[in-house]
């Protein structure tokens, strides 16, 4: 007879390999966490999950819109090797997901949300990225409402979930996990609408009465300093944000309740931020922090008791740390790192910058280390109509140290010149790290700069 082992509850088994659930928000910002200063209490769980798992203090999408993000997450590849580069984009039919990843290696797979990577919606089987079971939408955001959520099975059906929207994708996620037999562990991408604005409307819609208990109240730095919408949104954004974490607390409770919360991991992330129309005329689609900075945090076995990385992530950083905690070796193709071997020895050489690819907007190209910011545009090349380009211009350089809010843009300056040029060799290497060619780029015309210059080594940091 199998002898229990210690923790273990009576009538659970263990598992040999870990189930893994992402909990995956769309447009939330790094500073609705407690744990980054946010004092309205909007993420008790986040910030329990994070505190006893492994938070990632400084964790960054690569790419700040919703499809690129979404492609990266699945393939953990640069949206200019795995060709979805701006929203609209199907990820190709064959591309080697997550799904496919976990499928081969005995998991069961499930996706349930906001999917934005197949050219139609309901999205066609063969556009499902591989997932065993599937209830979900191309674009959430234009087949429901707040209170009418509308997603897709596997073969096209509507389904028409009841509550508000958060809690509709929550129910589906727990009442799947509770179904199955429990003969394979599962992996299963649970991806949110909220707290992206609803697109016809203009507007965040919380829950109802969610609104007035945050409207007025508590603003970021830098929105309170720069014009957007922000005293207009924030109200109904940060109540889209406390239901999010209030659906969270049930996901982990019902994990607890079917004995799987010690044979479960758990990554909360999100696709980018959100700057209220601070930086160009909507919300993302923008190098700055307010657009790329997310939440992170991971949980369960291998992560728990994990404190604090400091290092800095990016998004394309997860794909592999969840294969390799399940156990599934990681594709040479995948252009990312794992997270575990920093975990397990602080000592492990990390990059100490991120690159990022910009679209839409404009064709841009940022790289930021912990001091420095500094990004690049294509003013001759439409961001919707070319993925890169083969020059570019200087558009801005932030200190980071002085400037955490990115309100002095220091591009030009003679007396950071030599920043300029050190972040330049930073962001061409970054660029042919991540396949693309090299570019020309153009330095921004000079402009006086102040009595003192940076020294090489802080130029460096």
């Amino acid at each position: 007879m199998r002898q229990q082992k210690k923790g273990e509850r009576k009538g659970v088994q263990r598992q040999e390999r870990p189930n893994v659930i992402v909990f995956f928000t769309d447009q939330q910002r790094a500073d609705t966490m407690g744990l980054h200063g946010n004092p309205l209490d909007l993420t008790p769980n986040l910030d329990r999950m994070a505190r006893q798992g492994t938070h990632l203090q400084h964790t960054y999408t690569c790419q700040p819109v919703c499809g690129p993000a979404r492609a990266v997450l699945q393939t953990g590849t640069y949206p200019t090797v795995n060709g979805c580069f701006r929203n609209g984009i199907p990820l190709q039919r064959d591309a080697d997901t997550l799904a496919r990843r976990f499928s081969s290696a005995g998991y069961d797979t499930a996706y349930i949300g906001k999917w934005h990577l197949a050219g139609e919606d309901p999205v066609p089987r063969a556009e499902q990225g591989g997932y065993d079971y599937w209830l979900g939408a191309n674009v959430l955001e234009f087949c429901s409402e707040p209170y009418h959520t509308v997603m897709y099975d596997g073969d096209g059906n509507a389904r028409q979930l009841p509550g508000y929207r958060v809690d509709a994708l929550t129910d589906a996620a727990v009442q799947y996990i509770h179904g199955r037999d429990g003969a394979n562990p599962f992996f299963l991408f649970l991806s949110f609408l909220e707290p992206h604005h609803q697109n016809h409307l203009d507007d965040y819609p919380p829950p109802e009465g969610y609104r007035e208990r945050y409207t007025g109240r508590y603003i970021p730095p830098d929105l309170a300093a720069l014009p957007g919408s922000a005293h207009r949104h924030l109200g109904g954004y940060y109540g889209m944000v406390k239901r999010l974490d209030e659906a969270l607390g049930r996901l982990m409770d019902g994990l607890k309740s079917m004995g799987m919360d010690e044979d479960t991991i758990v990554l909360f992330t999100s696709d980018h931020g959100c700057h209220f129309k601070t930086r160009n005329g909507e919300y993302k689609r923008s190098g700055h922090d307010s657009s790329i900075r997310i939440p992170g945090a991971l949980w369960g076995p291998g992560f728990n008791g994990g404190g604090e990385v400091n290092e800095l992530v990016s998004l394309i950083d997860l794909p592999p740390t969840l294969l390799d905690a399940a156990g599934i070796s990681i594709p040479g193709e995948m252009q990312g790192r794992s997270l575990l071997p920093l975990l397990r020895n602080p000592a492990t050489p990390w990059p100490d910058d991120l690159f990022v690819q910009i679209s839409e907007s404009q064709v841009g190209r940022a790289v930021r280390t912990k001091r420095w910011k500094y990004g690049v545009a294509a003013p001759h090349r439409n961001g919707r109509d070319h993925p890169d380009s083969d020059s570019y211009q200087e558009e801005y350089l932030y200190d980071l140290a002085a400037d955490p809010h990115e309100l002095n843009n220091l591009i030009g300056k003679a007396s950071h010149r030599r920043v300029s040029e050190v972040m330049r060799q930073r962001l061409l290497q970054r660029m042919e790290e991540a396949g693309e060619s090299a570019p020309a780029i153009e330095p921004a015309p000079e402009q006086p700069g102040g009595q003192f210059s940076v020294s090489e080594r802080e130029a460096q940091e």
